[in-house]
């Protein structure tokens, strides 16, 4: 009965983070899933390197766990996030929902983070890619509140000048606690699950004392 318990945990083993290469696009909102990837690379001692193979900055080795783990941030751009993701996991035969993506998400404010078990895109076009090119929505991720600029439509230009912008300092301090947090979070996915890492994962907003 435990095997099996065991065996029905979705444990991540590929962690991607989405973001823009081109030095232009870094520190800024849309980025903060590269930034994630960052951290966790810096946290756990994982060096990341280009890897041609796979068309992005990947790295391998032991998760807090003490399991195998992996690292990627798809240097395909945004929009293409899938193809880089498919060679990993094709390469590895891994299956799509022991991938868990980190990205960025405007419906959430600042502080925020929310982890699903799938879903949809939600208009997030690196999700789309990733929900195309692995076949279907059916893996993990971890969504990054980077909020909304003020009286704008979805429509608006406003909305890519937000996403492509920087955050403020005020925003920059809260944004490192947040990615603090972020992998707690991952953490508490590779050892417990991700099901059980969304208890907490969804229930507390990181805001500055």
């Amino acid at each position: 009965m435990t095997e099996t318990a065991k065996k029905e945990l979705v444990i991540p083993q590929l962690i991607v983070g989405l973001g823009n290469p081109e030095p232009k696009y870094d520190q800024t909102r849309h980025n903060i899933g590269f930034a994630a990837i960052d951290a966790l690379s810096r946290g756990w001692k994982i060096p990341l390197s280009e890897n041609r193979k796979f068309q992005g900055d990947y790295g391998e080795g032991i998760a807090p766990s003490g399991g195998k783990l992996r690292l990627l941030k798809p240097m395909t751009y945004m929009n293409r996030s899938g193809q880089s993701m498919q060679a990993v996991t094709s390469w590895y035969k891994l299956a799509p929902e022991s991938v868990l993506v980190i990205y960025d998400d405007m419906d959430l404010p600042i502080g925020k983070t929310r982890l699903r078990l799938s879903g949809s895109a939600g208009g997030h076009n690196g999700m789309k890619s990733a929900i195309a090119h692995l076949g279907n929505d059916q893996f993990p991720r971890l969504r990054i509140g980077i909020g909304k600029p003020k009286n704008v439509s979805a429509e608006d230009k406003d909305t890519v000048s937000h996403v492509l912008g920087k955050f403020n300092a005020a925003e920059t301090q809260l944004m490192e606690q947040v990615l603090t947090f972020v992998i707690e979070c991952v953490e508490l996915s590779i050892q417990q699950g991700v099901e059980k890492a969304m208890n907490r994962c969804n229930s507390q907003t990181i805001t500055i004392p």
